[in-house]
């Protein structure tokens, strides 16, 4: 069978894949399909799970990644995503590993996708349907939870120069999920703002979140009373992996919604 990718590239199943993962929550997922002794490579952002990552090779970060090191560990496969993964840089590993596996979630339902695209790339489709079948059901209660008036949240991820999401993204329509959506402005998908007065008028409130800029209460504290506004901290891992965190993601939405 084959399993195709992001970019309509087919893959063949591979028992004894030797995996590189760019992606920090897609190599939790692989070690949440039980592919960890196969994972040969990953980024010092592949954090989770703690006890099982710490004993896989570290080859850079997610856009500064180490070819010479990469090379030697002589990977089969490699794992990337549209959004997190320098073009040129994939583009460069490709020339010595036969196998890129690109990756692109849209929306929490992709997580379905992206669970069986794995698991059948690297014959662990039985846990990849176990992990579906997870999922649904935290997706059906989601659905099911009491959910307030639709509101328009500006959702922070840079300070310095401040910086938001566009619609176009895999928080955006994570919001969504409960009702709540993110200002327009314009097609850039991570655009830098100025707080107008138009802008805030705009909005209902201000989510800050605490990656990639580590926002912590004393900003929430100190741009509430600068705007007047409702402003609060999200972690920022339940809002924007995908993958194996995505599951608790949608629990954290349901608190969220209902202000638990």
């Amino acid at each position: 069978m084959t399993y195709i990718d992001a970019l309509g590239t087919g893959h063949q199943a591979d028992a004894n894949a030797r995996i590189v993962s760019l992606v920090p929550s897609i190599t939790e997922l692989l070690c949440d399909l039980g592919l960890a002794e196969q994972l040969v490579g990953r980024t010092g952002f592949c954090i989770h799970p703690a006890d099982v990552v710490q004993a896989i090779p570290k080859v850079g970060g997610t856009k500064d990644v180490n070819l010479d090191k990469i090379r030697k560990l002589a990977p089969t496969h490699l794992v990337v995503n549209i959004d997190e993964n320098e073009k040129p840089t994939v583009e460069e590993l490709a020339e010595f590993i036969p196998n890129i596996v690109v990756t692109h979630p849209m929306r929490p339902r992709d997580n379905l996708a992206l669970a069986r695209l794995m698991g059948g790339v690297f014959c662990r489709e039985q846990e990849a349907e176990r992990w579906c079948a997870a999922f649904e059901a935290e997706y059906a209660l989601l659905q099911a939870a009491p959910k307030g008036p639709p509101q328009t949240m500006l959702y922070c991820i840079w300070q310095d120069p401040w910086m938001t999401i566009s619609r176009d993204t895999y928080i955006a329509r994570m919001l969504e999920e409960i009702g709540w959506s993110v200002p327009d402005l314009g097609d850039v998908r991570y655009p830098q703002f100025a707080w107008s007065a138009e802008l805030v008028n705009g909005i209902d409130g201000v989510l800050l979140s605490s990656e990639p800029y580590r926002f912590t209460e004393a900003h929430a504290f100190a741009l509430e009373k600068q705007l007047g506004k409702p402003v609060l901290l999200v972690d920022g891992e339940m809002m924007s992996w995908y993958g194996s965190r995505s599951v608790q993601g949608l629990r954290y939405l349901r608190e969220l919604a209902t202000g638990s």
